[in-house]
């Protein structure tokens, strides 16, 4: 299918579960790791469409400054870098939809796949999961109104920003001190807030971390409140033994309490590991054949964007492939 005759209105395919647009491959989530894949699969001449809940880059869009992606030497707004790949893909054809929460993903007989959204239903050869992760959230004041002006979840994305400043890590897991063992290497002070007398991190991090001369850990202390006018200024945090409230100046706040993948909608469908997070084969392939997935929101290690965006193109080319295999002649039904 072209990408002139994406709009195809009311399809009823053999399989099909109702009326509603037929797509080559549907692209859940417009991250950069997403977008990237709309960008490959929309050259590629499928027809593309891409189902983002809230507005195109993800976590990589409300990022202060990008400084590690090649190709932008003096850095980049991740706002602007957000827009710069949903031009492109746009350019070759992607259909982006955004504001559009996906609520189910159903198998058709024929191996086709139905995306139920809040307010259509889409049908597709290939599914491309993307749906990324969110921050788990303390709730504390301050902690929405300074975000991205103070308040942040990622060292790597905004640490250097923070060159000869103070900061202020939450948590005491292996996210927590590894990230504030980057912090340290720009900011002069790194208070690690932790609500226990002892780290949870490995132990080879946490003598890192202790030997470190510019980290400075907080033991019994939960945070209370992000105080600043415009930005963050300081925060207030507790002793959870005897209550006493402290202020602290610091000019950032890094939250490392988890993160929660937004996979609830593919429970039963993929397999996920006790995290919620998709598991895949080295072709991004998911439990489900001709459903992949990439990201933030796949079982692995690294959360970067330049890990993202190669995951991407790995999972474009793969649905490509699989796509061909369905056209040829006498192709078993997947």
């Amino acid at each position: 299918m072209s990408p002139d005759s994406v709009l195809s209105q009311a399809k009823d395919a053999p399989g099909d579960s109702g009326p509603g647009e037929t797509f080559d491959v549907a692209i859940v989530g417009a991250g950069p790791g997403g977008m990237t894949a709309a960008i490959y699969c929309s050259r590629a001449r499928l027809a593309t469409v891409v189902l983002e809940r809230n507005t195109a880059g993800g976590i990589m869009a409300v990022t202060e400054r990008v400084e590690n992606y090649p190709g932008f030497p003096e850095g980049i707004s991740g706002y602007e870098l957000a827009e710069k790949m949903k031009l492109q893909a746009s350019q070759f054809g992607a259909d982006l939809r955004e504001i559009t929460t996906v609520a189910a993903i159903d198998r058709q007989p024929d191996g086709s796949w139905t995306v139920v959204t809040d307010d259509e239903r889409i049908h597709a050869r290939a599914v491309i999961l993307a749906p990324g992760v969110e921050a788990r959230k303390l709730g504390v004041p301050g902690e929405a109104e300074f975000f991205g002006r103070g308040v942040s979840y990622c060292a790597t994305c905004d640490g250097p920003l923070y060159r000869d400043k103070k900061v202020a890590v939450i948590g005491g897991g292996d996210s927590a001190v590894e990230e504030g063992l980057f912090l340290a290497k720009f900011a002069t002070d790194v208070y690690v807030i932790h609500r226990r007398d002892e780290l949870r991190a490995q132990k080879i991090a946490q003598e890192r971390a202790f030997a470190n001369p510019r980290m400075h850990f907080l033991w019994n202390a939960q945070l209370r409140r992000i105080a600043g006018e415009t930005r963050v200024e300081g925060v207030d945090y507790q002793d959870v033994n005897d209550k006493t409230v402290t202020s602290l100046p610091v000019d950032g706040v890094f939250f490392y309490v988890g993160q929660i993948p937004n996979t609830a909608f593919l429970q039963g469908l993929v397999d996920l590991n006790e995290a919620g997070y998709i598991l895949t084969d080295e072709r991004l392939m998911t439990s489900q054949p001709g459903l992949f997935a990439l990201g933030d929101a796949r079982a692995g290690r690294i959360k970067q964007i330049a890990w993202a965006v190669g995951e991407g193109a790995l999972a474009a080319i793969e649905a490509e492939k699989y796509l061909d295999v369905l056209s040829c002649p006498g192709s078993p039904t997947q």
